[in-house]
């Protein structure tokens, strides 16, 4: 039983880590001061840095271009949810796909059961 729970929180984790990244080269301001450990100051020099040169190609790209921003402070953003080129938009891509992969899962199992579905969430009537 205690196996399960953990388990479960680390999926649930993980899950909660996926759904809050944040992509360096879409976010806007309010978006990029959401990651701990970046604060106004440092969101306006990326969106800066962003604006005058384009996007980041990667995480070693990010800190070159950005003063302060060394590969340690780099790594530590991308594990509070700070998403960096092409590999941190695949990643928002593979979020999208499974939360509409879990959405149709949901109306399927709502439409099994006898459920109905409100504003895309399941509900289950149980007799």
């Amino acid at each position: 039983m205690l196996r399960k729970i953990m388990v479960t929180a680390a999926m649930l984790a993980a899950f909660g880590q996926a759904y809050a990244s944040v992509d360096v080269n879409t976010a806007n301001e309010a978006a990029l001061r959401g990651v701990k450990g970046i604060g106004p100051a440092k969101a306006k020099a990326i969106l800066e840095e962003r604006d005058a040169h384009g996007p980041y190609k990667d995480p070693t790209d990010l800190s070159k271009r950005v003063k302060g921003m060394g590969g340690h402070t780099v790594e530590r953003l991308q594990a509070e949810g700070l998403a960096v080129g092409p590999a941190g938009a695949a990643t928002g891509a593979q979020v999208a796909a499974a939360a509409q992969g879990k959405a149709a899962t949901s109306a399927t199992a709502a439409a099994a059961t006898g459920g109905a579905q409100k504003n895309g969430a399941a509900v289950v009537v149980k007799k």
